[in-house]
């Protein structure tokens, strides 16, 4: 792959840098500016930011034009969030569900009437979308789900439980995934990928408080919640089709060093001033041979993220080069903020409330966030699996 940027990708980043340097909201463009306190706040403020990517033509990039998209390619998409991250723009965690998840499944999965329904209130913010995929004991394992889906008529009656559910008490709507028959011997088949009215009766949210004291996650409970059998993406059964199809749009477009590229910028400005051991910190020579250590690394990921993307060009789909990708981002994620608040010492330990605190309590903030990274969109574990046997090509034991 030749990794020098052509002429029109150079002017496509000139142009995104331009555009975030003149409409960021306020308060935005800074390290540890996380937005409004209030979680309504956060998400009115999510949505209106939205509206006007919307309207800018720069929302759903990667989409078709024919859905509202640019139609754009995943080196432009690279692009983007590249320079999205180094801009400290607002973070759209809140609506990546709708954007990255649902919006792409609908395009290739959906019926008409359903691309014509949600496709533009995701793209432009007005509708929020949650992920009903994990369960107590269906994390990694996602086909060992239990939630229940019973076929009556022209509906679907779910029972059940989800966990994990970012964001599902701001949720308009959930992509949920429910077994509609059990007694099937494969435990891939019998799944059914619904749409999900978050209104519905009979759905109890109860947020969870994580260690930053953000209550994003939640558990969630459907008691004989009806869900009207039109709202099935693809088939009744054959819904495992659809899980694999939204999962591969996760890891597609990734591009996890951007963020940690920006911060270990700022690491290494911090450093200059930051007073050890009777000096400063950047010149001691395990801080600086840590620093490059990083630097590296981080350079690796970005260079695995655009071969990541050129498979997809290749082939049409992600390999499991994403997997790869995956781990060596969260493994180095952690590393770099653990490494951030132990030169900090105790002034690492406060918060944003702290008047104290380096730079708003980023690093704290980010210190604890990190620690679920090895976790969430599949563990250090199963991608250590996928690495072995597919790219490997080691025995399974």
């Amino acid at each position: 792959m030749d990794f020098r940027e052509s002429d029109e990708l150079a002017a496509l980043r000139q142009q995104i840098r331009s555009w975030l340097k003149q409409n960021l909201p306020s308060g935005y463009g800074v390290p540890g500016y996380r937005g409004p306190h209030d979680p309504e706040e956060r998400i009115r403020e999510a949505r209106a930011w939205q509206r006007k990517l919307f309207d800018a033509g720069w929302s759903g990039l990667s989409w078709p034009e024919e859905y509202g998209g640019r139609g754009f390619g995943i080196l432009e998409q690279l692009v983007w969030s590249e320079e999205y991250a180094r801009a400290w723009a607002p973070d759209m965690i809140m609506l990546a569900v709708g954007l990255d998840l649902t919006g792409p499944v609908l395009i290739q999965k959906g019926q008409p009437w359903q691309r014509e329904r949600f496709l533009e209130k995701i793209l432009n913010g007005e509708e929020v979308w949650c992920q009903g995929f994990s369960e107590p004991d269906a994390g990694s394992d996602l086909a060992a789900l239990r939630c229940r889906g019973e076929v009556k008529g022209d509906e679907i009656i779910v029972t059940g439980q989800k966990i994990w559910t970012s964001f599902a008490q701001h949720a308009d709507w959930c992509i949920l995934v429910v077994r509609t028959d059990p007694d099937l011997p494969k435990k891939h088949d019998g799944m059914t990928f619904l749409l999900c009215d978050m209104n519905t009766p009979g759905i109890d949210i109860r947020p969870l408080t994580e260690m930053t004291g953000e209550d994003w996650f939640n558990e969630v409970f459907f008691d004989s919640v009806r869900v009207p059998i039109d709202n099935v993406l693809g088939e009744i059964d054959k819904g495992w089709d659809v899980v694999i199809n939204t999962l591969s749009h996760e890891r597609a477009s990734a591009a996890p060093h951007a963020k940690l590229e920006s911060e270990l910028l700022l690491l290494r400005e911090l450093v200059k001033t930051l007073p050890y051991q009777g000096g400063v910190a950047a010149d001691h020579p395990i801080v600086r041979q840590k620093l490059a250590r990083f630097t590296t690394e981080v350079l690796t990921l970005r260079v695995n993220a655009y071969r990541n993307a050129e498979t997809i060009l290749r082939t049409g789909h992600p390999g499991p080069q994403g997997s790869l990708l995956k781990l060596g981002w969260s493994e180095l994620d952690q590393q770099v903020k653990q490494f951030a608040c132990e030169l900090l010492g105790p002034f690492g330990l406060l918060t944003a409330e702290d008047p104290r605190a380096v730079e708003k309590g980023h690093w704290n903030y980010e210190l604890m966030w990190s620690r679920a990274a090895s976790i969430y969109a599949g563990t250090s574990e199963i991608q250590r699996n996928i690495v072995a046997e597919r790219v490997l090509g080691l025995p399974r034991r």
